[in-house]
């Protein structure tokens, strides 16, 4: 699974629903949700 920063929680989580998708600039990042609060996450280079 893939980690990513919670900024609701402050804390390393591993992202539910993991996607793979491609930023305006063509790199690659990773977009999702945390599993304790519902917040979205994101990560550059995913």
């Amino acid at each position: 699974m893939a980690e990513a920063y919670c900024v609701k929680c402050k804390a390393k989580r591993e992202v539910k629903d993991p996607q793979q998708v491609t930023m305006k600039n063509g790199k690659n990042a990773l977009k999702g949700t945390c599993p304790v609060c519902g917040t979205n996450m994101f990560k550059i280079g995913g």
